[in-house]
């Protein structure tokens, strides 16, 4: 039915969204994580979409329509020309300029990221608001919506995995680490004390950020975190109330059943 692809500058997210048993709505009923390639051509996105497709049993002519966001315009041409060739589908693609789902009060909304606002609007729709959203993904985003529902705007820090990257590039006697907690945040030999530093700054971070955005959203604002290593951050503070790895594809969904799906009911 509906394959929705989100991608960002590390990773691209593919899910593909199917009719349940009951006949309403959509439901995610395939999900796949791939390295973004900036290079990848029109052909081999569709050698990529065949191999993820019959791993999990999905015919490819059960793609009607394609929800798409992306924050790495070098991959774009090929994508939508991988989609049309493979899929016979045209990708309805996420701007923050055009669409009509979520109201941005930035001051321009053309430069925020479609990835930011199709996990906002994912998170508006299961948590409410006001809400704060966080990504962790190449870089840490913290996207706040306010109570009336509309994108506010957000704060951007490095990720993760560049914050790693840059620590051991620039220090020759440290070694790569795990993202993970060790057993005491005071560590007593190197690999110990990189990941205290790590994990337990980021979780600091998250939670002062969390602390100034409810300052101006409220105290009641729900928290949702989602990227790749969002659980690790979660785990390890409460003021995380909810961590949900596919975000951005269920936004993606809503954006197109509010953009065609009342309009063209031979794809509902």
């Amino acid at each position: 039915m509906l394959l929705c692809i989100d991608v960002g500058n590390t990773e691209t997210k593919l899910g593909f969204f199917g009719v349940p048993a009951s006949g309403l709505g959509l439901e995610m009923v395939g999900e796949w994580r791939v390295t973004t390639v900036r290079r990848r051509t029109s052909d081999e996105f569709g050698v990529l979409f065949a191999a993820l497709f019959n791993e999990a049993g999905i015919a490819l002519g059960a793609v009607r329509a394609i929800a798409m966001s992306s924050v790495v315009p070098q991959v774009d041409r090929d994508l939508r020309d991988g989609c049309k060739r493979y899929f016979k589908c045209e990708p309805l693609v996420l701007s923050a300029k055009t669409q009509t789902v979520m109201e941005v009060r930035t001051e321009r909304p053309a430069e925020l990221g479609a990835d930011m606002l199709a996990a906002a609007i994912g998170a508006r729709a299961k948590y409410g608001a006001p809400a704060i959203v966080i990504g962790y993904g190449t870089a840490t985003t913290f996207s706040a919506i306010s109570g009336d529902g509309a994108f506010l705007g957000t704060a951007i820090a490095p990720g993760i995995q560049i914050a790693i990257d840059a620590l051991v590039a620039r220090a020759a006697k440290l070694p790569q680490v795990a993202f993970e907690a060790p057993a005491s945040p005071i560590g007593r030999e190197t690999v110990e004390a990189l990941q205290s530093g790590l994990v337990y700054g980021f979780v600091g971070q998250t939670e002062g950020m969390i602390a100034r955005f409810k300052e101006v959203l409220g105290p009641q604002t729900r928290v949702v975190a989602t990227g790749g290593l969002a659980d690790v951050v979660a785990e390890h503070t409460a003021e995380i109330d909810a961590v949900e790895p596919w975000l951005t594809l269920e936004g993606l969904k809503l954006f197109w059943e509010a953009s065609v799906a009342s309009a063209s009911p031979t794809l509902r």
